[in-house]
């Protein structure tokens, strides 16, 4: 039976109530009624339950979309204002002995470069990093306790956090690692992680099962599980994801909906982040296999109703998608976007041979960090490499309290000012800088309370004489 406070997956992932969730879904999509009262009770901005949101990803009437479009967009900077936070991904190694049928890292690839960034050579990839301009970093590597332990894993984050260069410095290390046991959990923790993240590929266990034929994500439980050993390790901020394309993308809705209801539920904390990447082409793989792939219509869809449904999670868009879609969802509910990515095992530094391909997908959007900030500026968004939350200890429930409530605004805004202006004095090209001091200018009279804005604007100043790392 379904139980959303069971720690056994297949209750609170439970598939008979998926299947009656698209059920109820389908009778329903035209019930004009029962859509608008989902829609006032989504105005709230207190979040809809799987089947809520279900009636709305299947409700296939123009004008109630367009609201449901608009509300996503208002919720949003509800919660967020105009802030985007900016971050890369770091792989850190491509060795695996998994047999996911969509990775190229799959244990039966012979001629995909298998790389592991040595000690010294994660210095100079995050070096390279930094004088992009980046604070945040999420690191990913594939699945082999031979050749990436948990000890490798830990060296490599406290190798990342020592590394300062001129004015620049990692503050944040995000991990997307493969699930893993309690005990690893607290290491990481004690290790100064940000965000633990896990995809779940697909919630729909048959497909699991035959999309990981071998190696140790062949466990649907354990894998869908480890988010509650994370918490039950001390990791208060967690991420989730499904990889749509895979399975029919409502049945990955409902799921990853009710993953994070159950997380809620039991943790009192639902996850920090919510992300939403679909198939792409990679070193041996055919995105046309998959026969659930999704349009960017309905990939538009998917975001808008994930951002009705859980309003606080921070939504993230990586250079999967191109400039264009990037442009639309940002609209509809997208958080945090990648920037100047790149998806191999080094590659920042000095850029790869193609006959040494070790990427894990390839890259839609390939400008550089400065182009996506100048674009995001020019939209009207404030590029934000802040990571004040985290240092402050507004994790976890501490985090989801603030920002239920709408307070983490007070510090929000200052603080993505604060570290856009010293991305624009270090890092920016001229054209870059002037439009973004310019925005800076318009945005610092967008803070409500005097005292905070006279701060900022004396931390502004004190940013221009060389001082950094200033936060609310």
């Amino acid at each position: 039976m379904y139980d959303k406070y069971s720690m056994v997956a297949d209750d609170f992932i439970n598939d008979d109530e998926i299947k009656e969730t698209l059920r109820y879904a389908d009778e329903n999509r035209h019930n004009e009624t029962l859509i608008h009262s989902i829609i006032e009770k989504a105005r709230l901005r207190k979040g809809l339950d799987h089947r809520d949101a279900s009636v709305l990803l299947a409700c296939d009437i123009p004008e109630l979309n367009e609201e449901v479009y608009r509300l996503a967009g208002e919720i949003k900077r509800d919660f967020y204002g105009d802030r985007i936070v900016m971050f890369a991904p770091l792989y850190l190694s491509n060795y695996c002995v998994n047999g996911c049928v969509y990775c190229p890292y799959h244990a039966k690839n012979k001629h995909i470069a298998r790389k592991k960034l040595t000690q010294e050579e994660i210095v100079t990839e995050v070096l390279a990093l930094q004088d992009m301009g980046h604070k945040r970093l999420a690191i990913e590597t594939g699945e082999d306790p031979v050749n990436c332990p948990i000890e490798y894993v830990l060296e490599s984050i406290k190798t990342i956090y020592s590394i300062k260069h001129r004015n620049g410095a990692i503050r944040r290390v995000n991990v997307n690692i493969a699930a893993t046991t309690v005990e690893n959990y607290r290491r990481l923790k004690e290790a100064g992680i940000g965000t633990y993240i896990l995809f779940q590929e697909t919630y729909h266990k048959e497909s699991y099962l035959k999309l990981h034929p071998t190696g140790p994500k062949h466990d649907y439980n354990y894998h869908t599980e480890a988010m509650d050993r994370a918490m039950e390790g001390g990791i208060d901020d967690v991420g989730c994801g499904v990889l749509f394309g895979l399975e029919l993308y409502r049945y990955e809705f409902a799921g990853l909906l009710m993953h994070a209801e159950h997380l809620e539920a039991v943790h009192g904390v639902g996850p920090h982040t919510i992300s939403v990447p679909r198939v792409r082409h990679a070193d041996d793989i055919d995105p046309d296999e998959f026969d659930n792939g999704i349009d960017d219509e309905t990939f538009c869809k998917i975001v808008a109703c994930i951002r009705v449904a859980v309003p606080y999670t921070g939504m993230i868009i990586s250079t999967r998608e191109n400039k264009s879609v990037r442009e639309k969802v940002l609209k509809l509910g997208v958080s945090q976007i990648s920037g100047g990515s790149r998806t191999s095992v080094g590659g920042y530094a000095v850029p790869e041979e193609e006959d040494e391909n070790s990427a894990q997908f390839d890259v839609s959007d390939n400008r550089t960090l400065d182009e996506v900030v100048r674009w995001l500026i020019e939209l009207g968004y404030v590029p934000s490499f802040c990571t004040a939350c985290y240092r402050e200890g507004r994790t976890g429930d501490r985090f989801m309290s603030l920002c239920k409530s709408g307070q983490i605004q007070n510090c929000c805004l200052p603080n993505a000012l604060l570290t856009l202006k010293e991305y624009l004095i270090d890092y920016a090209s001229p054209e870059t800088r002037k439009k973004g001091e310019e925005l800076i200018e318009r945005q610092l009279l967008d803070i409500p309370n005097e005292k905070t804005r006279a701060t900022a604007a004396k931390y502004l100043a004190a940013i221009e004489e060389g001082r950094r790392d200033f936060r609310f």
